[in-house]
């Protein structure tokens, strides 16, 4: 199963979306962190085994940086999405 941490940009209502796909799904509003920085958000993805969805590249840069290999990141380029846009998007 597929565990994913929704970053803020992206809208909550996917949630449910995403779990009648069978994805283990949470957003980062939903853990407190909708104020935190992206690092902050790392920690999290990566003690929990989720693939972070977003639309900020600084995910992938911190993970560059760091010489990581996890926590995963999906990252679009669109912003504006809709709940089935995102799910389209990982499907």
């Amino acid at each position: 199963m597929i565990r994913l941490l929704l970053d803020q940009g992206l809208p909550r209502s996917t949630i449910r979306h995403l779990q009648e796909h069978k994805a283990d799904v949470c957003h980062v509003a939903d853990m407190g962190h909708s104020r935190a920085n992206n690092s902050e958000i790392t920690a999290p993805a990566l003690n929990q085994g989720r693939t972070v969805v977003t639309l900020d590249s600084d995910f992938n840069r911190l993970l560059a940086i760091s010489g990581g290999s996890a926590p995963s990141v999906i990252r679009s380029r669109r912003e504006g999405l809709r709940d089935s846009d995102v799910v389209a998007l990982i499907g």
